[in-house]
């Protein structure tokens, strides 16, 4: 699989609309689902969880849980719905998260982390992947980290995604876990320096493409989180310049007419346009009007068939 570029998995955020979205936007940038528990996958509506369109992939799933063999049967269920990847969440510091037994907290316990690995790749021929933190409160990020990541490659994963924070699992909500623990880029440098045979993934803080490309000097590939989602429109640079693929000029626009069909497709399905719509909001950021088409958007959730009136807007503005 090719790391070069992810865009991370977001809880609230990369659900099947926000991909196909992002999908319009890159073509080879790596996507991710939004973390699902184990036990949701084994005991839920499997295809109102996982079903997605083919037009989204490359496209990987995250999972969450720390029981070897509840993952290895959810990543089996994973796989045959078509994932190409099958990620373990050990970087999620929430308190809920944290009573579950799995997320962050497993940077205690590499040897469970090995084993729900094993676990999975014994039951599945996609790659399993591991994204954690670079360390858990007082935890010494240099000693430790290189034991949990040696630990876990043992159970033959050979990509690992590291947020460049520790997660302070006491104290901090999740959002001041991604703002107020220090990056430090330079400890995740120095782990591909020591494991070269590893694919090494940074992630954490990153804004722009330029940004991105310098870290490319470092680690195998990048993955933008809240930038990519907050400003979507950034990853139209991906191809071109991650990628090396011919540019061509779009619009903002061009995208939310691009979406037109599959807005249709999904009001006709019963699928509230606001569902869509609520992804669509950093689209236009930085540009002038840019607060009345988000107001615009929003009023689309009132309709039932809002696409006429939505090209009639579009063919008004030119961003």
């Amino acid at each position: 699989m090719n790391h070069r570029f992810c865009v991370a998995p977001m809880m609230d955020r990369t659900d099947r609309h926000c991909r196909y979205f992002h999908r319009l936007l890159t073509k080879r940038s790596f996507l991710y689902t939004e973390m699902l528990h184990s036990n949701a996958i084994l005991n839920g509506d499997v295809n109102k969880l996982l079903k997605f369109k083919a037009e989204e992939h490359p496209l990987a799933i995250q999972l969450g849980g720390s029981d070897p063999s509840s993952l290895a049967e959810a990543s089996v269920i994973s796989e045959e719905f078509g994932f190409r990847e099958i990620n373990l969440n050990i970087g999620c510091p929430s308190t809920k998260v944290q009573k579950g037994r799995f997320g962050a907290v497993l940077m205690r316990e590499p040897e469970l982390v090995s084993k729900c690995i094993y676990a999975m790749k014994r039951s599945v021929s996609v790659p399993v992947t591991v994204k954690c933190r670079i360390g858990v409160d007082d935890m010494d990020e240099d000693a430790y980290l290189d034991k949990f990541i040696k630990e876990v490659s043992f159970s033959g994963c050979e990509t690992f995604i590291i947020h460049a924070r520790k997660a302070w699992l006491r104290g901090l909500s999740p959002k001041d876990n991604r703002e107020i623990p220090p990056l430090n880029y330079q400890r995740v440098y120095k782990l591909k320096e020591t494991f070269p045979e590893l694919n090494i993934i940074i992630n954490g803080g990153i804004k722009t493409i330029k940004e991105s490309i310098e870290h490319l000097n470092y680690v195998d590939g990048v993955m933008l989180g809240r930038e990519a989602y907050d400003n979507p429109f950034i990853l139209t640079e991906v191809d071109s310049e991650i990628f090396s693929e011919p540019m061509h000029p779009i619009r903002r626009t061009d995208i939310l007419y691009k979406l037109l069909p599959y807005i249709q497709s999904e009001i006709d399905q019963g699928t509230k346009i606001s569902h869509i719509t609520k992804h669509l909001m950093g689209l236009f950021k930085g540009f002038e009007g840019a607060k009345n088409i988000r107001k615009y958007l929003v009023s689309l959730s009132n309709e039932v068939q809002p696409v006429d009136n939505y090209e009639n807007f579009l063919s008004e503005i030119a961003i």
